[in-house]
């Protein structure tokens, strides 16, 4: 049986490391770190099919189905080190969880360490963007794995 934490818990590990950070400067800086915590993306998912719409910067996302485990996963890139430290906390998040549990999610971890008042419009249409096309693909695989 997998341990993997599931979505409330990490998005409660999320909001406290966020907590440790005095000012946004702090936290900008801890956002990018995160970016550089991704996996290697393969360049031959850098393509229009894997590319989000309505992100300011070139993002692109690659999802899997594990139907062994009954389980999405992420990976993700893009050119702006802001935006691949906000694509990594959702795939902290997101991957490796149930289609079920994506869909069901509520991710309020962003509007708790305050992201809802600290970027720009068009960062968080872009975040907008990336959360609804990983739930998209969840919900392609919703009953694949239900017994």
């Amino acid at each position: 049986m997998s341990t993997k934490k599931n979505i409330a818990t990490l998005q409660e590990e999320l909001v406290e490391e966020f907590s440790e950070f005095e000012d946004w400067q702090e936290k900008y800086e801890f956002i990018i770190e995160l970016g550089f915590d991704l996996p290697d993306f393969d360049c031959a998912y850098k393509n229009e099919e894997h590319r989000i719409l309505g992100c300011q910067s070139n993002v692109w996302i690659h999802t899997t189905y594990d139907a062994e485990k009954h389980q999405m996963v992420y990976t993700a890139d893009s050119e702006s080190m802001i935006v691949k430290g906000l694509i990594s906390m959702l795939i902290q998040v997101l991957s490796e969880q149930p289609p079920e549990a994506i869909l069901g999610a509520e991710l309020h971890f962003l509007n708790d360490i305050g992201l809802d008042r600290h970027l720009s419009s068009t960062r968080s249409s872009g975040l907008v963007s990336m959360i609804k096309e990983m739930k998209q693909q969840a919900a392609l695989h919703v009953h694949e794995g239900a017994v």
